[in-house]
């Protein structure tokens, strides 16, 4: 037995040498042209030469393929989806694909999830939204992204309505919230919507903003655990707010002083509210903001190429807030396209997008892709009695509202406790208890081995060619190169595994891979 899995741990150690950090493999990149594309290029690129960084190539239709699906809507492409991408030889195949994908209704379950995560859509202890209200919160989300809701009117009604949290959806911001003090939902207003830490600034500018969320007003009702949000005029402390930018204002009595904030900081001369989420897209697609983190804007921690981050700014402004806008330019750029191999050692290459930054696969990601792969499903969990606790098996991670209902797989692979609305709540660092998970647990081991889906692969294949073809599609959205066939064939007759037994220690390899395990 011993042998046995040094032999499979071998063979995926062989199957993966010529990993995304190879700079001599074909399969990760390609000779195309790196003339800018658009606006986005041309900033990016003009700082590149600034400062003497060579971009990588571009990636190749492989790698795209696989990485626009994971990062647009947190799903691998089928085998069938990623074939058909790549027999297509169209000039334009990859802004077609993006554009489709914009469109599928898992962007709107993989960005509901991201927003979740960032306004602490939870149930339990901390937050404690409940069930119901949770929810409500969360579909309203997802419609919202469905929808593709201009950005400005979705933050002016999270911030000013009232009303129940289970029927009113948008008041479980505020709900949310776990600090109820003018002083701490201005800084969760800072956060969430201008991406910076307010509980740093001085302690007047923090007090001048404080005066807007005064107001708000908290009362139960006979319906158990409902909550009404509202303007409470009686719980006015001061006759005026002062603007983050230091603006002062003079509060109308029987105006909703939330009202007031919220129009100033939509405006679109703004610069605190365009910024912030055009920074937190571009964070979320190519793995660290323009300014890093992305959730500490400050005067210290400028942008590392501040004309693109203006001229995002300014783009979101002119499609009148539609963030599919965004979304399309960053992902037409050459610069999301660039291979993950980089061409330079230089210690700036990271922060300038010389190349595109290899992250591991969230952990809601990750199991939905095991499950895809293998035709298995989840368990998840909720210690809270309640409606909306009880889930179906099918249902996939990327969907859960509530961040209460968990799984083992979830807990242990970084899923975010949406506690706190940072970023960094989210750990995404590989373990070494996660390594044994996946190479020697009952758990990963019964997927493989026990799963309607790549036994039914590997039956339905004619000869080993077409079998491998298929793993590789399935699992890693390209086809074998031709070393890594014989790699395959050295090891079916080696002897160390049975005839039968090759397919499923060739998908056991390649699941436990880095290619797998990682976007690239």
């Amino acid at each position: 037995m011993v042998m046995y899995l040094a032999s499979l741990v071998a063979l995926t150690a062989a199957l993966t040498g010529a990993g995304p950090n190879q700079s001599t493999s074909s399969t990760f990149e390609t000779s195309a042209d790196l003339t800018p594309q658009g606006k986005i290029d041309e900033l990016v690129f003009a700082s590149l030469k600034r400062l003497a960084i060579r971009p990588a190539n571009l990636c190749s239709d492989g790698v795209f393929v696989r990485r626009v699906y994971l990062d647009v809507i947190g799903t691998l492409p089928t085998a069938e989806e990623a074939r058909q991408f790549l027999a297509d030889h169209g000039p334009n195949k990859r802004s077609a694909l993006i554009d489709r994908l914009l469109e599928r209704k898992e962007f709107a379950d993989y960005w509901a999830m991201k927003w979740s995560d960032l306004l602490r859509v939870k149930a339990e202890f901390p937050i404690r939204l409940w069930p119901l209200a949770a929810e409500a919160y969360h579909r309203w989300l997802r419609t919202a992204i469905k929808e593709n809701m201009p950005y400005d009117r979705l933050v002016r009604e999270l911030l000013t309505e009232s009303g129940s949290n289970f029927s009113v959806a948008q008041v479980n911001f505020y709900r949310a919230i776990q600090n109820r003090e003018a002083a701490g939902i201005a800084q969760a207003v800072a956060l969430a919507f201008m991406g910076s830490r307010a509980e740093k600034w001085p302690k007047d500018q923090l007090a001048g903003m404080a005066v807007f969320f005064a107001e708000i007003g908290y009362k139960s009702t006979a319906e158990w655990k409902e909550e009404i949000v509202f303007f409470d005029p009686s719980k006015a402390i001061a006759p005026e707010g002062v603007f983050p930018d230091g603006t002062r204002v003079r509060l109308l009595p029987g105006k909703d002083p939330r009202e007031i904030f919220a129009d100033w900081l939509i405006k679109p001369e703004n610069p605190w509210f365009g910024r912030n989420i055009v920074n937190r897209i571009w964070c979320w697609l190519l793995g660290r903001g323009i300014i890093q983190e992305p959730d500490d804007i400050r005067p210290d921690n400028p942008p590392e190429i501040p004309e693109l981050l203006l001229w995002l700014q300014q783009e979101l402004v002119t499609a009148h807030y539609d963030l599919k806008h965004i979304y399309r330019l960053i992902l037409n750029s050459k610069t999301y396209q660039l291979s993950s191999v980089p061409q330079t050692d230089s210690p700036k290459s990271e922060a300038q997008f010389a190349c595109y930054p290899v992250r591991r696969l969230e952990a809601e990601v990750l199991i939905d892709a095991l499950n895809q792969i293998t035709g298995t499903t989840e368990r998840y969990s909720s210690g809270i009695p309640e409606p909306f606790t009880f889930i179906p098996e099918e249902q996939r991670s990327i969907a859960l509202a509530d961040g209460s209902i968990s799984s083992p797989f979830l807990d242990l692979f970084g899923r975010p406790p949406r506690d706190t609305g940072l970023e960094s709540e989210r750990n995404n660092r590989s373990t070494a208890a996660q390594s044994l998970h996946l190479l020697n647990s009952t758990h990963v081991h019964w997927k493989i081995t026990q799963s309607h889906g790549l036994p039914e692969l590997i039956q339905s294949a004619k000869n080993p060619r077409e079998l491998a073809d298929g793993l590789y599609l399935t699992i890693l959205s390209r086809l074998p190169t031709d070393d890594e066939l014989k790699i395959i064939e050295t090891y079916s007759k080696s002897g160390v595994a049975r005839p039968g037994e090759v397919p499923v220690d060739v998908a056991w390899a390649l699941l436990n891979s880095g290619e797998f395990l990682y976007r690239h």
